[in-house]
């Protein structure tokens, strides 16, 4: 299972670890993902999905429902 949110679409960046002699090394930038139920208060239903950390700040900002849509428009969620 890859590490990707499921409403944003966020996944792991690639960059180098840099030493204080300036020698680079690859490594990757991991996404902070959460396993998190929501409930849909339209569907009287509960969902799991796994988001990133800052997707859950957006979900609290702005809702479940307006988050679920705008991944729809964006192709994230079918």
């Amino acid at each position: 299972m890859s590490r990707v949110c499921d409403l944003t679409g966020k996944k792991a960046m690639v960059g180098n670890n840099v030493s204080h002699a300036m020698n680079k090394t690859k490594r990757k930038f991991s996404v902070n993902l959460v396993k998190k139920r929501f409930y849909l208060a339209e569907e009287d239903r509960w969902i799991t999905l796994r988001v990133a950390a800052s997707t859950i700040k957006t979900i609290n900002k702005n809702g479940i429902a307006a988050v679920l849509k705008q991944a729809k428009a964006n192709g994230f969620i079918k």
